[in-house]
């Protein structure tokens, strides 16, 4: 891997983790992404404080709200 993007390209249709910037996790299917980076999550799920607190489906975050993107 030589550029971040690349690590976002194999994490591609795998779970992952989102930390956003208002404390909270989002863990789903990474669909899609741009360079900025937004994302596509199917089967999202919204936790805080390590615990689920809803099931949201597929949903679309802003880049600007991410803080970290991780596999699971």
């Amino acid at each position: 891997m030589e550029r971040p993007l690349d690590a976002l390209n194999q994490a591609k249709g795998k779970k992952v983790i989102i930390d956003l910037k208002n404390r909270k996790q989002v863990i789903g299917t990474l669909m899609a992404f741009d360079i900025h980076p937004n994302v596509v999550i199917d089967n999202a799920e919204e936790r805080e404080d390590g615990k689920i607190v809803r099931k949201l489906g597929r949903i679309f975050i802003r880049g600007d709200m991410v803080v970290m993107i991780a596999p699971a």
